[in-house]
């Protein structure tokens, strides 16, 4: 068993939803939460502040299963971010899990 964990914009949290059906996840659960980005200015007249922060409304889904349906998922992970134009990408990391009850 693994643990698999997806962030994205609030926008594409339906689209995430059809990829873990696509998927045959079952089980997930979700978080909502806040994504930063610092931007550095090009030019300082731009702004009077020494960066910018850009914030954004995230989802993180969370689920465990196994190596097999994980490996499904990021590859529909892969295939939405290739397809997508944003400059805010799906994230999706694997952790393993040592021990559980």
């Amino acid at each position: 068993m693994k643990l698999l964990i997806i962030t994205s914009i609030l926008e594409f949290e339906k689209n995430i939803c059809k990829l873990f059906k696509k998927s045959k996840i079952e089980v997930y659960s979700t978080l909502d939460i806040q994504g930063h980005k610092l931007q550095l200015p090009t030019n300082i007249q731009d702004n009077w502040f020494s960066s910018h922060r850009d914030t954004f409304d995230s989802k993180m889904f969370f689920t465990f299963t196994s190596e097999e349906l994980i490996a499904k998922m990021l590859n529909e992970v892969e295939t939405f971010n290739s397809n997508n134009t944003s400059k805010n990408p799906v994230k999706a990391i694997v952790l393993n899990i040592e021990q559980s009850i």
